[in-house]
Order: C-alpha cells, then sequence, then structure tokens
C-alpha cells in the first residue's frame, strides 16, 4: 500500500475525545477543524506555565540524498514507540508547504506505518496557516506600495525597498518581476520578486512568537526597506503590524492532530531549514513539554542546518534545554555518498558504505562537539540492507562514541522503534549537561559566519565581495546580538550541492545577508541559494488526483 493508502486505511478518534481522555484538556479549550483537527487556546496554554517540562529530544538527518533518510517518519514512530512502552510523548512538527508537496517530494507527513493524521489535510490546506500567513506578509507588501503612491511620508527610497511578495508555491517566474506597470494609477514603477511563503519572515515570527503581544511586538519590528538618509523603515511605521496580527489571531494558535496509532501530535509552523531556520512552533514545543514527559521533534534536513538552527536560534531564543539527539541515516543513502548511482543502492557494497560513513560521522561529530549533546544514530530500515552492512556501520559508529540502532518503524509502526526508544531513554536520563553554542551572541556577524561554516561545514573560512562585506559589517553593528541564519544548499556540507560525503576545505561565499528584525535574526545567503524554488520537469502535481468521490489520489 502507498503511504496515502495506509493513511486513509487509518481508524482516526475525534481529536476532542482524544485529547480529553490522553490529557484532561477540557472540549472549551478546543477549536475543532472538522472531526480530526483542532487548535489549542492560548488562554489555556498559559494555564500550563507553572508546570514542569519534560524532556525534549530532536530528530536530525544526514546530507539528504534522492534515497531518502526518513526524518519525520523516524520521529513520528519514535514517538509512537514511547507511547508505547508506556512513556507520555507528544510529537512536534512542521506543517508541508505546498510548494515541495506538488513538486519533487510529495507529502510530508510521515511515512508507512508511522504517519501522522488526516495526512491528505495536513499536506494540503490544513487548518490554513499559511495562507494567514501569506495574507499578513502580503497585506504589508501592499501597504509598502500604497505608502509610496499616496504621497510616501516616510520618503522611502524605491530602490531600497527589500520586502518582497510570497506566495506558498514553487514558482520560479515570479522570482524577479516589475511591479506598478500601466501608470500613475497604479503606482510606481519598480523591481520586486516573489519569495516561498516559508522563507517568510513572518512565518519565522510566527514560529518564535510566545503569545499574541509578542507576535505583534514582532512585526511590528519588521524592516521593509530604507528611506533615502539609510534609515530603517519598518511594519509600525506603516501602522501595518495590528492588522497583520489580526490576519494570524486564529493561526498562531497550535494545530492538533494523531498518529496512525492514535498518539496526539502537534503541526505547527513550517519553515524550510536551508532558507529559514527550520523548525516548528516554539508555543506547539513549549506547550507539548508541559503536557508530556517526552517531546519528539525535528529540525529540517541535514545536522548542519536545521539542528544548528534548532539551537543556536530556537533554543537560545526560546530558552529550550535538549536532552538527546536522534541522528537518522539509511544505509542506501550512506552509500549514494560513497559514490554510488541510485540505481545500484540496493546493491550490498561495503566499500562505498565505508567511504559514505564520512558523511554520518562529520554530522555526529558536530552534534557530539559543536552542540555538546548525546547522541543515538538510527538506522530507518530498507528491506536490502544487509547484515554486513548494518555491522560495518554498527562499529564506524561505535568508535565515536555512539549507538547505532535499526529502526523499522516504517513498515511496523511504533512496533518497530521500540530500541531506539529505549535508548532515547537512556541517553536522557544520563546527566550529560548543558548543551552548547556554535558562537556567542556578542561575536561579531562575521565571526558568527565564519564559526558555522569552519565548525558545522567543515569549511577552511568564508569571503564575501566587498559590498557584502560592508553589509555584513553594518547590520552587525546595528543587531550586535542577533544569531545568524544561513541559507544554504541541503544536499552538502559546501555550497556545491553535487559534492558528496564531507566536503572539508572549501570557502563558503556569502552573496547577500539580510535583516530579519522581527525575528531577530540575520540572514546569510551562501553561493547561489534561492529564496523561490522551482518545479521540476515532472512535478509532482502530475500525479496527484481527485476522484469523482472526493477521494485524493497519488499525494504520496
Amino acid at each position: 500500500m502507498s503511504d496515502i493508502e495506509i493513511a486513509q486505511a487509518a481508524t482516526m478518534q475525534p481529536i476532542v475525545e482524544l485529547v480529553g481522555s490522553r490529557y484532561g484538556i477540557a472540549s472549551a479549550h478546543l477549536v475543532p477543524y472538522g472531526h480530526y483537527k483542532a487548535k489549542l487556546s492560548l488562554d489555556y496554554i498559559r494555564e500550563l506555565e507553572a508546570r514542569p517540562d519534560g524532556k525534549l529530544v530532536l530528530v536530525t538527518a544526514i546530507s539528504p540524498t534522492p534515497a531518502g533518510e526518513g526524518k519525520t517518519t523516524t520521529t513520528v514512530g519514535l514517538g509512537d514507540a514511547l507511547n508505547k512502552g508506556g512513556r507520555r510523548a507528544i510529537i512536534c512538527l512542521r506543517e508541508p508547504s505546498l510548494g515541495p508537496c506538488f513538486g519533487v517530494k510529495g507529502g510530508a507527513a510521515g511515512g508507512g506505518y508511522a504517519q501522522v493524521v488526516p495526512m491528505e489535510d495536513i499536506n494540503l490546506h490544513f487548518t490554513g496557516d499559511f495562507h494567514a500567513i501569506g495574507a499578513a506578509h502580503n497585506l504589508l507588501a501592499a501597504m509598502l506600495d500604497n505608502h509610496i503612491n499616496h504621497g510616501n511620508a516616510l520618503d522611502i527610497d524605491p530602490r531600497l525597498i527589500t520586502w518582497k511578495r510570497v506566495v506558498d508555491m514553487n514558482d520560479r517566474a515570479l522570482r524577479d518581476i516589475v511591479v506598478g506597470l500601466g501608470g500613475t494609477a497604479n503606482g510606481y514603477a519598480r523591481e520586486d520578486g516573489f519569495d516561498i511563503t516559508v522563507a517568510s519572515e513572518v512565518m519565522a515570527i510566527f514560529c518564535l512568537a510566545t503569545s499574541l503581544a509578542d507576535l505583534k511586538a514582532r512585526l511590528g519590528r519588521i524592516v521593509v526597506g530604507y528611506t533615502r538618509e539609510r534609515t530603517p523603515v519598518t511594519a509600525a511605521d506603516l501602522k501595518a503590524h495590528g492588522a497583520m496580527a489580526a490576519l494570524l489571531k486564529d493561526a498562531i494558535s497550535p494545530n492538533l492532530v494523531q498518529t496512525l496509532e492514535n498518539n496526539v501530535a502537534f503541526v505547527h509552523g513550517g519553515p524550510f531549514a536551508n532558507i529559514a531556520h527550520g523548525c516548528n512552533s516554539v508555543t506547539a514545543t513549549r506547550t507539548a513539554l508541559k503536557l508530556a514527559d517526552y517531546v519528539v521533534t525535528e529540525a529540517g534536513f541535514g545536522a548542519d542546518l536545521g539542528a544548528e538552527k534548532f539551537i543556536d536560534i530556537k533554543c537560545r531564543m526560546a530558552d529550550l534545554k535538549p536532552s538527546a539527539v536522534v541522528l537518522v541515516a539509511t544505509i542506501r543513502a550512506l552509500k549514494y555518498h560513497g559514490g554510488v548511482a541510485v540505481p545500484e543502492l540496493n546493491r550490498e557494497n561495503l566499500a562505498a558504505l565505508e567511504a559514505g560513513c564520512i558523511n554520518l560521522e562529520k554530522h555526529l561529530s558536530n552534534i557530539q562537539n559543536h552542540y555538546g549533546l548525546p547522541c543515538v544514530v538510527a538506522i530507518n530500515h530498507f528491506t536490502a540492507d544487509t547484515d554486513a552492512e548494518v555491522e560495518l556501520l554498527r562499529k564506524r559508529v561505535a568508535a565515536l562514541g555512539a549507538k547505532v540502532v535499526v529502526a523499522r518503524h516504517w513498515a511496523e509502526g511504533g512496533a518497530g522503534a521500540m530500541d531506539l526508544a529505549e535508548a532515547v531513554v537512556e541517553l536522557t536520563e544520563a546527566n550529560h549537561g548543558a548543551h552548547r553554542y556554535v558562537y556567542e551572541a556578542g561575536d561579531s556577524l562575521w565571526d558568527k559566519i565564519n564559526a558555522v561554516a569552519t565548525k558545522v561545514y567543515g569549511a577552511a573560512g568564508i569571503s564575501a565581495p566587498a559590498k557584502v562585506r560592508e553589509q555584513i559589517n553594518s547590520l552587525g553593528s546595528r543587531y550586535p546580538d542577533f544569531p545568524v541564519c544561513m541559507a544554504k544548499t541541503q544536499m552538502s556540507f559546501s555550497t556545491d550541492p553535487a559534492l558528496r560525503g564531507a566536503p572539508s576545505g572549501h570557502t563558503v561565499e556569502i552573496s547577500e545577508v539580510r535583516v530579519s528584525a522581527g525575528a531577530g535574526f540575520i540572514v546569510a545567503i551562501a553561493g547561489n541559494m534561492m529564496t523561490m524554488p522551482g518545479l521540476p520537469k515532472s512535478p509532482a502535481a502530475e500525479r496527484i488526483d481527485v476522484t469523482d468521490e472526493g477521494k485524493i489520489v497519488g499525494l504520496f
């Protein structure tokens, strides 16, 4: 059966009843979106503040490959296994973006027998959060151009506008556009462009805000451009932040759904990790920590991107204290990193696996030595994996002081991840001390970027054109305590997506820097990383359909 067929065959429990029976939350605190989705009220969340926190477990992965790794699937399977073993566990995931769903990736709600449901809803419109984020972002863009059209009292320089528009779709034709054509009634003609919604600063703010008041304050600090005197212009200057917050008022409440095994899951927020900070909302994570003994969350793409930002941005800002990390890999993916072509990945190849292990080992070293966290390696099992390959991997990882667990959650659900759950519990119960940051808040912006590049990516250093170096110095001086959010290809430790394994000694060129003053970080774009993806030659959308009876097919 395909993932969507497994999901559609699931027996779901009404979400209000499930949450009430499992966590004692009264229906008055839930806002249902149909039978199987609901939002949890902020009023109830505030009532939880005095409770102690559970233990936070991060699931991350090796560098992505066409062979697949299964980070979300592992998060779901681990959560189900912890509950199956008698622990109170909640998983926290990001909401999928429509762009990848209709592009290369397809659905992003887990896979096999480790999924969150209703799968079709989660992958498509869900509770409308992304639509609200896109509307709030584009409202600010409209108010900016409207202000200029009606006299430009703030003296905004149209050449220095930095606020693009967004759409939650991969649409390369919108990367660079011209707006305001058609005469004076349509405003000033100027260059503009679109980013994908998940790259929006509004998305980042949405995921980092801790209350409606914090949300509105952060929205007000968004820098949309500069005056002719090079003074920043903010959303508050345009009096846009109140209306933006109004559009997000309902969306900011976290979404509750369930796994195939009827365990509670938060799915809320969805910034990409290659162009944003790659973590679900702080509100959802904090709430889950008050309700459960174990909270399992994921960070996007490999541990060089999502996990680094989880530590240096999310944990730093929200004062979160992770207890352990699960590093997900597949033997197929490691053989790919060792140079094997995709059609040959199901054949045993110990030499290629040996060579590809360097990618896993670099990620593991980062987690242990730079993030300061204990780690277990989860091998997401494929039927073609051989005993010899598993044993080789076990020995390589053991030499680095970590444990390898083979997990079969894709085929068996929570029962297939029981060994992984026990390994995670063992790690969290050990007193390992506090995690570490890759850089200090007081470091210069250049040093922050350089620290990530040299420590995490294995680079020899960073470079930037003179104009970008000047921007780095200027933004670093204006926002000295902001962390850096690296925008870089997820496919490699370098800025070249074709370089597999763990390249080292390379130079990371910073091509652009942008301030996200509301989110509270500075985005550094490495190489030619784009914030609006394109669709592939044969997008997943070609295979997605709906039957005459209203049943969605082909989503994954």
